[in-house]
């Protein structure tokens, strides 16, 4: 019905940006998966290399050795807090990003609904109006029954 064509519309552009939020969304996990994937193989590789550092010490190491070590685990260890600030960056865009597809979601719902209840409305004026068109064509038809009698009763 064009009387709803607006609000169809709003629905259908509502959808489209909730599936444009889904897009947005399914990068933003991508890219947190993405940095989950190396945070787990940066703690993988220093637990390698400690117990490889372990193992090696035991046999015999020198003071310049162990301050390379050192010097090496330091800088592994800013990666991995580097890399714990990239994680908590992309959680932080996965979180925002579901908002946007739970809003446009919410959106969604609540036009269906102003349709839904503007549709009932209308129908509901149709079927007074018709209701009302059989009651004038019932009073009618009884009316003219009446007189049929009446004329039938004075004839006679």
């Amino acid at each position: 019905m064009p009387k709803f064509r607006s609000i169809r519309l709003a629905v259908d552009l509502a959808i489209v940006k909730r599936d444009q939020a889904m897009v947005v969304l399914q990068a933003h996990r991508r890219s947190h998966e993405f940095a989950q994937g190396q945070m787990d193989q940066l703690q993988q590789y220093a637990t390698e290399t400690e117990q490889r550092w372990t193992v090696g010490a035991q046999v015999g190491t020198t003071p310049e050795l162990l301050h390379h070590h050192y010097q090496f685990m330091a800088r592994l260890q800013q990666a991995v807090v580097l890399q714990q600030g990239t994680l908590s960056a992309t959680a932080a865009k996965v979180q925002a990003a579901e908002q946007q597809v739970l809003q446009a979601e919410f959106r969604i719902a609540s036009l269906k609904q102003v349709l839904a209840k503007r549709q009932g409305e209308l129908m509901g004026l149709q079927q007074r109006q018709e209701q009302k068109q059989m009651d004038e064509f019932a009073s009618m038809q009884t009316l003219r029954q009446v007189r049929l009698k009446f004329e039938n009763n004075h004839e006679h």
